[in-house]
């Protein structure tokens, strides 16, 4: 190769790479400005812009028309209804005490089940459904730093988690919604879920019953932060729920004296919270 040609051959490599590197520097600010339209819950978390593209990650798919990807507080029933969310089972034990007290009452609710959790126990998954209560994806293994991992790993933990939920319920039954553990949304995980028919679901009222800090303070915790929004968080799984099965009765009691009627969490009609 003569000098000239060597030279020419340098020119074009350098034009390339800095054409490369336009090209990505452009994406970037895209990817920086891309709006992020989703309220985030009191309660939930900061939402992070994700974990990046982890070796194969698939970028979300466009979510079904009609199906927001923003996170749902409102309830169908009206702006004076409650929904009540039952998170991280289901539990062999405390499951059917919570399904007992729903029943008493006659309310349906959320339940939002860890994967593995109803691949174990898939009588319950189907007395839930059975009973009129809806299903949410809680992900794989609850953790809590999802929206800090790759996008790839994000949408492993919510999708094969939605496969074990529907599997373990039968008969065609829907995942309805998608909670983060921890409220650890991303603009990625919402529009996961979205695409894939889900919901992605906040809540209003943490009513720390996870912590067993009493059944009156998990009454008080409700009373006292209804005014924040209508979805209430309560627990069937991770530990001895005698607390929340107690103070979830004393709830649903006090609600009906209020005159506040239960509803499902809002899925296809924007979310004014």
């Amino acid at each position: 190769m003569t000098s000239t040609q060597k030279h020419s051959l340098r020119n074009r490599i350098a034009v390339g790479a800095s054409a490369a590197a336009v090209a990505a520097t452009i994406w970037g600010v895209t990817a920086l400005v891309t709006p992020d339209e989703g309220p985030a819950a009191p309660r939930t978390g900061t939402e992070s812009p994700g974990g990046g593209n982890g070796p194969g990650a698939q970028p979300p798919q466009a979510r079904p028309a009609g199906l927001p990807d923003s996170i749902a507080h409102a309830s169908e029933a009206g702006g004076n209804a409650v929904n009540i969310t039952i998170d991280d089972g289901p539990d062999p034990r405390w499951t059917p005490q919570v399904l007992q007290v729903l029943a008493e009452h006659d309310v349906k609710a959320v339940f939002c089940m860890i994967g593995p959790q109803a691949k174990a126990h898939p009588d319950l998954v189907k007395k839930v459904v059975a009973a009129g209560h809806r299903l949410c994806d809680h992900s794989m293994s609850h953790d809590t730093t999802m929206d800090k991992k790759p996008v790839a790993y994000q949408q492993a933990q919510i999708l094969d988690a939605k496969k074990l939920i529907e599997e373990a319920a039968g008969g065609g039954a829907r995942v309805e919604y998608y909670r983060a553990p921890g409220g650890a949304f991303t603009p990625d995980s919402r529009r996961i879920a979205a695409a894939n028919g889900m919901r992605p679901l906040g809540w209003n009222v943490d009513t720390k019953d996870f912590g067993k800090p009493g059944t009156a303070a998990i009454v008080d915790a409700v009373k006292r932060e209804i005014g924040n929004g209508p979805t209430v968080l309560f627990h069937d799984g991770g530990g001895d729920r005698t607390q929340t099965v107690a103070a979830l009765d004393q709830v649903l009691t006090w609600l009906e004296q209020q005159g506040r009627p239960t509803g499902f969490p809002v899925r296809t009609d924007p979310d004014p919270s």
